[in-house]
């Protein structure tokens, strides 16, 4: 029986991963860690894999690709009937483009470092969350463990990973999309309530969030902490196009809660109702539209850092 469970997707960083695998198993071997590697053969199979070998006995997994593995691996964990959620060791070497779930915890993206973090063995108990969204009149549910984002944040992820698709990638990538997306999202009516609390506003986005980045680096939850029991929510209402660009600074510099059209809230509970359909995306992963219903899941994912 081996003591790791190395999930590897080969796409991640548009084929990064597969073309460092060499390199990464070697370190990993080196540093003695006695592993099984599967590599994924396409959407969603993570979650099948986990769950799987979970079954199997395996109770520590390595993720090598991106936040949405990293996503897929979560959702195995939580599919699975086996042990607690708990139980589970869950441990990240990154190679995807964006790599935000690490940055809250400083996750090394150099393959060594990262790797003696994984022998070192830290862990501790953080937050997870569930949204529940459709896909036409289906209604389907996700689990997530960095930051979902709604409206115009789910129609640049959408872009973003429809580029992916096509083997596109830079680190501006997600930045284009933003501006690029500008020209054809519009603001819409929405009512959100958190924890029974209710507000009604025109709004541009939404991000429900665990962690503090999206986007690869902005930092759009500054205030989150990932264990609190509280999604960190943070509500732009509608605003110019040109206001948007003179203010993706804030987008980084973790500022975006001061601009007077935006408003930060906490909360263990959001339901967002909309005059139209607007976009899902969590953990960078685009899924389906409004309405939607998120719940917080405290301390319910173990994981290295």
């Amino acid at each position: 029986m081996k003591d790791w469970l190395v999930i590897v997707n080969p796409n991640a960083g548009i084929g990064k991963a597969r073309k460092d695998w060499v390199q990464i198993s070697g370190l990993l071997s080196r540093r003695g860690l006695n592993y099984l590697a599967l590599f994924t053969d396409g959407p969603n199979h993570a979650i099948d894999l986990v769950a799987n070998h979970i079954g199997k006995g395996f109770r520590q997994v390595i993720v090598v690709g991106g936040d949405g593995t990293m996503n897929e691996a979560v959702n195995g964990i939580f599919k699975q009937q086996c042990v607690p959620t708990t139980a589970i060791s869950l441990g990240m070497i990154s190679v995807g483009t964006g790599n935000d779930w690490g940055r809250t915890f400083n996750i090394p993206t150099d393959y060594e470092k990262a790797i003696a973090v994984l022998k070192a063995g830290n862990s501790m108990l953080q937050d997870a969350g569930t949204v529940s969204y459709y896909n036409d009149d289906k209604k389907e549910e996700r689990f997530f463990i960095n930051m979902a984002g709604l409206g115009f944040d789910g129609l640049v992820a959408q872009k973003t990973n429809a580029d992916k698709m096509k083997g596109k990638s830079n680190p501006l990538l997600y930045l284009a999309n933003l501006v690029s997306s500008l020209f054809s999202f519009k603001s819409c009516g929405a009512r959100v309530v958190v924890d029974g609390e209710e507000l009604k506003e025109k709004m541009f986005s939404i991000s429900i969030g665990i962690g503090k980045y999206n986007g690869g680096g902005m930092k759009q939850a500054p205030d989150a902490k990932p264990d609190d029991g509280l999604f960190d929510i943070t509500l732009i209402k509608d605003m110019t196009k040109l206001s948007v660009v003179a203010n993706v600074a804030r987008l980084y510099n973790g500022t975006i809660k001061k601009h007077k059209k935006v408003q930060g809230l906490t909360g263990k509970k959001v339901i967002v109702e909309s005059d139209q359909p607007i976009l899902l995306e969590a953990d960078g992963e685009s899924l389906g539209h409004s309405p939607f219903e998120f719940n917080i899941i405290p301390q319910s994912i173990r994981v290295v850092v």
